[in-house]
């Protein structure tokens, strides 16, 4: 059983940056993609990046391409997501999660995944 714990969102001006973490506990990161995903008031909860087990594959929506960088570390069990030139339409809840037993590749599926974190707060507003 995989524990995901996500960290760093903010209140950040548009045009600014942060860089979210997800932690994972309970086991190694072998064989295991990690995605990130968004969902703000009113909207499904939408898939934004996922990379996969070995860290050389990545998928990114369109709307955060060239913007966002998805990062592992497998050595800490921790999946960075770096956000760039942030816009409003950014502002969402943030959630970290383990896709198990995934030898290749990854997915942004939000069915795919097993193991979800509690979700962390983006607001990008002036």
């Amino acid at each position: 059983q995989l524990h995901v714990v996500e960290s760093g969102g903010d209140l950040v001006q548009p045009g600014g940056s942060l860089r979210l973490s997800c932690v994972v506990s309970g086991g190694t990161l072998q064989n295991v993609a990690i995605g990130w995903f968004r969902q703000a008031p009113g909207k499904e909860r939408e898939g934004v990046s996922c990379l996969s087990s070995s860290g050389d594959s990545a998928r990114y929506a369109d709307s955060v391409k060239g913007r966002f960088a998805i990062s592992r570390d497998n050595a800490k069990n921790t999946v960075y997501l770096q956000m760039n030139s942030l816009k409003p339409e950014d502002t969402a809840v943030y959630y970290c999660a383990a896709d198990i037993g995934v030898i290749n590749g990854c997915v942004t599926f939000v069915f795919e995944y097993d193991y979800w974190g509690q979700g962390t707060q983006v607001t990008v507003s002036s």
